[in-house]
């Protein structure tokens, strides 16, 4: 059965919501929950209009896919009625398990669980709420389908979700240098002894690809204003847990209130929906709430990191290419603990050290090239592309962020 709905995207202009079973996914109030999770959480401390959401990117992604799956199709590649709608709803639903801030707090709130088992699990979930209609779309999404590419469209290193994002960023972000030929990239798809293929044509646009998605990691995603405002959120959610877990009640949601107070595992997820029900009440709101209550909190941590969020007085960052050394790092944290006059065991929230790092292309995930003479080879090997065989290197980069100065006094 057709669904007529129609909707408005600013990258792509005009989507159709294909299915009525597709619509009634969206219309479930998990998937409009990402409606109020940002797709770049706190980059629009660098990039003012980095405003878009989750349900922005997985409609957009939803739409990407049902091209790329119509160009297959046209080349010859068999895909049934229900294997197309359950190929739509796997990226529509690949980002449906992120939690508050995205990234940012699977390392504070829930600490180390990854968002694509909490996507498995919601989508599990879902399958049972709509009687079994999901479990193709289970299947795709965790590589149990027998037609394997179409878990590649999925999640690979040349995925649907990879070519809406970065399009999608580009165009929030104003960063015109991360474009990629999308279009182009969709229409040299093929399928390969059951392997998405790229046909040698699209060569080029595979290493323009690669190269704007690392541009836009260095640029964006891993910028060193984004990753100091991301520390800081970490170290506060830190703190309140802390708080919380020795007793101390918060004014703020209940579902908030209930992952402050407990210690959640995986396996505790598995175990009990009600609590994966909770999760999923849970967006970004609750912490900006959070955080405007805690300006005012007894505890002089708390009230500091939340008056310089929202007064955007970041933790100054110094990001280099060379580990610090252990004498250098026990300068930095003596001249900190001076200028903030902290106590020592509370100087890890406004004092913090980390590593990030970004790679171009994963040769153990890679992206395949079908040559005109029929053979499937690897995209760093295929051509002379000693581009893409840089960026098989991972680059690590070092930082050190440090609160400027106390806003309210110890």
């Amino acid at each position: 059965m057709k669904s007529q709905k129609i909707l408005n995207d600013p990258v792509y202009g005009f989507i159709t919501i294909p299915s009525e079973l597709i619509f009634a996914i969206i219309d479930h109030p998990y998937f409009q929950r990402l409606r109020r999770i940002r797709q770049l959480g706190l980059t629009d401390f660098v990039y003012p209009g980095a405003l878009h959401t989750r349900f922005h990117h997985a409609l957009g992604a939803m739409h990407l896919m049902s091209i790329t799956l119509d160009n297959l199709r046209n080349k010859g590649t068999e895909i049934t009625e229900e294997e197309y709608e359950a190929a739509l709803l796997a990226i529509l639903l690949h980002d449906i398990g992120h939690g508050p801030f995205s990234h940012a707090l699977e390392y504070s709130l829930l600490e180390g669980i990854p968002h694509e088992e909490l996507s498995m699990l919601t989508i599990e979930l879902l399958n049972e709420e709509f009687g079994g209609k999901l479990t193709l779309t289970l299947q795709i999404f965790k590589n149990q389908y027998p037609k394997k590419f179409l878990h590649q469209l999925v999640s690979s290193q040349l995925d649907i979700d990879r070519l809406d994002y970065l399009q999608r960023d580009c165009f929030f972000t104003g960063v015109s240098e991360g474009t990629i030929g999308a279009d182009r990239i969709i229409k040299m798809m093929a399928v390969k002894d059951d392997q998405l293929v790229i046909e040698e044509k699209g060569i080029y646009s595979i290493e323009n690809f690669l190269s704007a998605r690392r541009l836009m990691y260095w640029q964006v995603y891993l910028h060193k204003t984004t990753v100091s405002a991301e520390k800081m959120l970490i170290n506060l959610i830190q703190r309140a847990k802390k708080l919380a877990q020795s007793g101390r009640k918060f004014h703020v949601t209940q579902e908030m209130t209930y992952f402050m107070d407990k210690q959640v595992s995986l396996t505790d997820f598995k175990a009990d929906k009600d609590l994966l029900k909770k999760f999923l009440q849970l967006d970004d709101f609750d912490i900006w709430g959070a955080i405007k209550l805690w300006k005012n909190d007894s505890d002089y941590v708390l009230q500091n990191i939340s008056h310089m969020f929202l007064t955007r007085r970041l933790f100054k960052i110094n990001l280099v290419n060379e580990p610090f050394s252990t004498q250098e790092m026990e300068q930095l944290r003596s001249k900190a603990l001076k200028k903030l006059q902290v106590p020592e065991e509370d100087l890890g929230y406004f004092f913090a050290t980390g590593t990030i790092s970004n790679y171009g292309y994963l040769e153990k995930d890679r992206i395949s090239i079908l040559t005109k003479k029929g053979e499937v080879v690897d995209v760093a090997t295929a051509a002379d592309l000693p581009n893409i065989k840089i960026m098989s290197k991972m680059v690590e980069k070092h930082y050190v962020c440090v609160a400027k100065s106390l806003i309210l006094p110890y």
